[in-house]
C-alpha cells in the first residue's frame, strides 16, 4: 500500500470559512453567487439558508414570531434562532440588511 510521505495537515474551520467568505467577497452578480451556491450546498442548505433570511427583514420591523411563521412557514425555532443571531450574533444579518435598505441601524 502506497504511504504518504507526511501527515495530512489538520482541518482548521476557521481557515476554511474565511477563505469561503473570501471567495464570495469576490464574486461580482447574484447570479454568479447563485450558482457558486448551487454547486457548494444541498437543496436542504440553500432552503434553511433561505429560510433564515426570509425572515430577517420582518424580525427587524417587529413583526411577532407566530405572525412570520404564518406568512412564511418558516419554524418558530428557526426563527427564532435567527432573533437571537440580530441580537447576539456576529452582526452580518444587520450589515447584509443595511445594505439592501431593509434596515437604517447596524450594531
Amino acid at each position: 500500500m502506497k504511504q504518504r510521505p507526511e501527515p495530512l495537515p489538520k482541518y482548521d474551520a476557521v481557515v476554511a470559512i474565511d477563505a469561503l467568505a473570501h471567495v464570495l467577497s469576490k464574486l461580482d452578480a447574484a447570479e454568479e453567487v447563485r450558482a457558486f451556491l448551487d454547486d457548494l450546498c444541498t437543496p436542504a442548505e440553500l432552503e434553511a439558508m433561505g429560510d433564515r433570511w426570509q425572515v430577517v427583514p420582518q424580525l427587524l420591523k417587529g413583526a411577532p414570531y407566530r405572525e412570520i411563521h404564518e406568512r412564511t412557514k418558516v419554524s418558530v425555532t428557526t426563527i427564532g434562532r435567527v432573533a437571537r443571531c440580530l441580537e447576539r450574533g456576529a452582526g452580518g444579518y444587520r450589515i447584509a440588511a443595511k445594505k439592501l435598505g431593509l434596515s437604517s441601524d447596524v450594531e
